[in-house]
């Protein structure tokens, strides 16, 4: 099956080049956007397929730039080894730094460790501390993974990109577009005036002071954990999936 969506898309990359230059004139010929759609169809079916059987995950988030004797490393590695001890599977954007230190503490713990890479202008290669682990084209794509197998997010120091990531998942929370999932930001010296700025917010009426009951900050391991455990368990049960899907995904 693999092997087909990828013959179909390099037939399509073939009439419509997936790199070309870029050029201000608005919308795209009609075929350009036709191609440009099967693929980002394909990303996710590949995707689907890949990830079917890693079962519940907390995703966690954080800067690639850390090394592995920074402490927001051995806190994010740390954090993997918990999740693992929890029976949860620890989901990532699959690259270094913060992502590889939580794929590294679950892996080393014996739990289940998944990365979601990227391609990237330069060349980001997966952390070796993944039991799966697929590489996309779209950082779209990308977040819509990263959310759509997770019950609760872990927000590490980092820069934009988890910035943007943050962000998204608060406004889904708060719209209700997914459910109340637990959002922790860990670090209250590198968060707290992220948080201020957030109460400036509900100050002037662009959120409400409730909105800002969606986020707990914390410096605390087991503050964290147990507020994500606790909210899990008391919403959901896992259940098993016991036999393979009608496209004989292997578990």
């Amino acid at each position: 099956m693999f092997h087909c969506i990828d013959l179909m898309k390099k037939n399509i990359e073939r009439i419509i080049p997936s790199q070309e230059p870029v050029y201000l004139a608005g919308a795209k010929p009609r075929m350009y956007e036709l191609g440009f759609a099967w693929r980002v169809f394909i990303e996710f079916i590949r995707t689907f397929r890949t990830l079917h059987f890693v079962g519940p995950c907390i995703t966690v988030f954080g800067s690639a730039r850390f090394l592995e004797d920074h402490p927001y490393y051995v806190a994010a590695r740390e954090f993997g080894k918990r999740i693992a001890n929890i029976g949860f599977t620890t989901l990532t954007g699959g690259g270094p730094g913060v992502m590889e230190a939580a794929n590294r503490g679950a892996f080393e713990a014996g739990g289940n460790s998944v990365g979601c890479n990227i391609k990237l202008p330069y060349e980001q290669k997966p952390n070796p501390y993944v039991n799966t682990t697929i590489t996309l084209d779209h950082f779209f794509t990308r977040k819509v993974i990263l959310i759509k197998y997770s019950y609760a997010f872990i927000i590490m120091p980092g820069g934009f990109g988890t910035m943007d990531e943050f962000f998204e998942i608060l406004t889904l929370v708060q719209t209700k577009t997914v459910n109340d999932f637990p959002i922790v930001l860990f670090s209250k010296t590198y968060f707290q005036p992220l948080m201020d700025y957030l109460h400036l917010m509900a100050d002037q009426g662009t959120i409400t002071h409730d909105d800002l009951k969606l986020v707990l900050m914390t410096d605390d391991y087991d503050n964290a954990i147990k507020h994500i455990h606790t909210y899990i368990k008391k919403n959901y049960s896992v259940m098993p999936r016991k036999r393979l899907w009608w496209l004989f995904e292997k578990r």
